[in-house]
C-alpha cells in the first residue's frame, strides 16, 4: 500500500513539475523570440538554443518520474514484514515473568538491586523509572545507580520516554 502512495505522489510532482517546466519555457522562447532579430532569418539565438537543451533535460526527468511513480503503483511488490514478525512472535512461547525464573539472576544482587529487580518483575517486564522511585521509596539517584548497575550486567534496559525512562527487562 505504501509503494501505490509513494508512487501517486511521484506522479502529482511530475505532473506538477512538467506543468511548471511547461509555463516557463513557453515564456522565455517568447521574450527570446522577441528580443532576437536574426531568429526570423534562420539564425539561432543562444537564449532559444539554451532554452532549448533545458526544455529537453527538464522532460526527460519529467518522464522518468512518470515511470517511477507507475512503476512503483502497479509493479513494485511490498513486503510483509511486520506480518512475518508477528508470525515469528506467535511462534516463539515468552518465558513467563515471575521471580522464580530468575532466582538465579538474582543470587549475585545485593538488596536494594533485589528490591528493584523484583518491581520490574511485578510489573511483568517494563516499569517507569519515575514508578520505580515511587514504589521502592528510593530515591532518583540511588534508582538510576542501581539501573546502572543492572543495565551492566545485562538484565534489564532504559529507554526514553518523555521526561523519564522506561525500564525494560532484558531476556
Amino acid at each position: 500500500m505504501k509503494n501505490k502512495i509513494v508512487g501517486i505522489l511521484i506522479i502529482g510532482i511530475a505532473i506538477l513539475m512538467g506543468f511548471i517546466i511547461f509555463s516557463f519555457n513557453n515564456s522565455l522562447n517568447k521574450i527570446a523570440t522577441s528580443s532576437c532579430s536574426d531568429v526570423a532569418n534562420g539564425f539561432s539565438c543562444p537564449i532559444v538554443q539554451a532554452s532549448n537543451f533545458q526544455t529537453k533535460i527538464s522532460f526527460g526527468v519529467t518522464i522518468f518520474l512518470l515511470f517511477t511513480g507507475f512503476y512503483l503503483i502497479f509493479f513494485a511488490k511490498e513486503e510483509k514484514v511486520i506480518t512475518k514478525v508477528i508470525k515469528i512472535k506467535e511462534q516463539i512461547k515468552p518465558k513467563e515473568i515471575t521471580i522464580e525464573n530468575f532466582k538465579e539472576i538474582m543470587k549475585s544482587f545485593d538488596n536494594e538491586e533485589k528490591n528493584v529487580f523484583e518491581k520490574v518483575i511485578e510489573a511483568k517486564g517494563s516499569i517507569l523509572q519515575s514508578d520505580l522511585v515511587n514504589k521502592t521509596g528510593l530515591n532518583k539517584v540511588k534508582i538510576t545507580r542501581i539501573l546502572d548497575r543492572l543495565e551492566g550486567m545485562g538484565v534489564v534496559e532504559r529507554k526514553r520516554r518523555g521526561m523519564t525512562n522506561i525500564v525494560i527487562l532484558k531476556n
